[in-house]
């Protein structure tokens, strides 16, 4: 798009969408059974980020509300200098221009990132997958019809109803210009995007996030986030997958045996390596491979570590980048951990289930960058521009 809208027409058309989603929730949530109905249920994530609740329906509202009480994105100074020669030199925040979000099965995206996207002054594409169709086109409809109302095109927000060798042909050869692209979704849709787009990719990348149980852990505290990070929502990209308990710890096979008993209790299939294969109910892992694994289920590895360098070596070896925790009472080995991790987030005494835009302070997310360039974590308002110079002179050459 040409034209940059004000921030008025902005926050208007958001503030109209959040109504809308609120008169209209019997429609998203209608049409959303209709995807449920015929999704075949063989996947536990896929089928929890495809559903549609009244508590998605709330959040969906609550994050475009949020997004139309922020301070505009454009425009913001982040540089100025004054020119030996007199002329005024300023870098500004400005818009990509075209961003297109391709992503699996959640309809809250077609709310919650294209609103981002809006809101930064952004045309966007969306591309949603075929299993939650239904959803995403009765939002669009309403993104539609919020932009109608308030004099703004409906081409801001253009849902692209492609299959897989349309999406690739668009890809490689877009029938519109394109600035950057966002791929949500597991790492064969990310993998295609990367191999197919001609133009710049942020990677919403894997999880397979790790919890390092330090030998001066407070055990009870490390049972309570291993715990919350691997059963409280096994679809987001956020969850534990891997804990690593210091073999220092005094009697440690006991707190494993405990933290087992515990997520046996939420059902959650356990691995282990070399170091508890002999404790009751365990099952050894079949190799190293397992390790850089994202599960997105009821599943979780549990092997032993020596060092908290081993740790950080082992984590910087398997993991996907997103989310790494450490347990412990010392301060120094948090530090050290923290800054050496490789991760786009690093807690301390924390679940990693906090990873996510919402949580983190931004309002909401666009997706979670394991990527470096240009925005590493959670993908909000403020991080979805690219900047422009601006200078102004009196005539001055060089």
């Amino acid at each position: 798009m040409d034209k940059i809208l004000t921030i008025t027409e902005r926050n208007e058309v958001l503030k109209r969408m959040a109504e809308l989603i609120r008169q209209e929730s019997n429609v998203i949530l209608e049409a959303n059974k209709k995807d449920l109905e015929s999704y075949d249920g063989n996947d536990l994530a896929m089928e929890d980020r495809l559903k549609v609740d009244d508590g998605k329906i709330d959040g969906m509202i609550a994050s475009l509300e949020h997004l139309a009480s922020e301070e505009d994105p454009l425009g913001k100074e982040r540089f100025h200098f004054t020119h030996d020669n007199g002329m005024e030199v300023f870098n500004k925040t400005a818009p990509f221009g075209t961003v297109m979000i391709i992503y699996e099965s959640r309809p809250d995206v077609t709310v919650e990132a294209a609103g981002i996207a809006f809101k930064s002054g952004n045309k966007i594409l969306l591309k949603g997958g075929k299993e939650s169709l239904n959803s995403n086109l009765a939002i669009v409809e309403l993104w539609h019809r919020a932009l109608k109302e308030n004099g703004v095109s409906a081409e801001w927000v253009e849902y692209l109803q492609f299959n897989r060798e349309k999406t690739r042909d668009f890809l490689a050869n877009p029938t519109q210009p394109v600035d950057l692209i966002v791929p949500r979704g597991g790492e064969r849709l990310i993998a295609f995007v990367k191999e197919n787009a001609s133009c710049p990719v942020i990677v919403s990348g894997r999880g397979n996030n790790f919890v390092y149980v330090h030998k001066d852990a407070d055990l009870e505290l490390a049972k309570k986030v291993i715990l919350n990070a691997k059963t409280a929502k096994i679809s987001a990209c956020n969850a534990l997958d891997k804990v690593l308990i210091d073999t220092r710890i005094p009697a440690y096979k006991d707190f494993v045996k405990d933290l087992m008993a515990a997520l046996s209790e939420h059902k959650v299939e356990i691995l282990v390596d070399e170091h508890f294969k002999n404790l009751n109910g365990t099952k050894e892992i079949p190799g190293d491979e397992i390790w850089y694994e994202e599960f997105l289920d009821y599943k979780i590895v549990i092997g032993g570590i020596d060092s908290l360098e081993n740790a950080i070596a082992k984590i910087n070896k398997f993991s996907g980048g997103h989310s790494s925790s450490i347990i412990t009472k010392d301060e120094s080995a948090a530090d050290t951990f923290m800054m050496t991790i490789d991760a786009a987030a690093v807690y301390h005494n924390a679940s990693t289930r906090f990873t996510d835009g919402g949580q983190l302070g931004l309002g909401g997310e666009l997706a979670i960058s394991t990527d470096k360039l240009h925005q590493r974590g959670p993908i909000g308002l403020a991080h979805l521009v690219t900047n422009k110079w601006y200078i102004h002179g009196e005539g001055q050459i060089r």
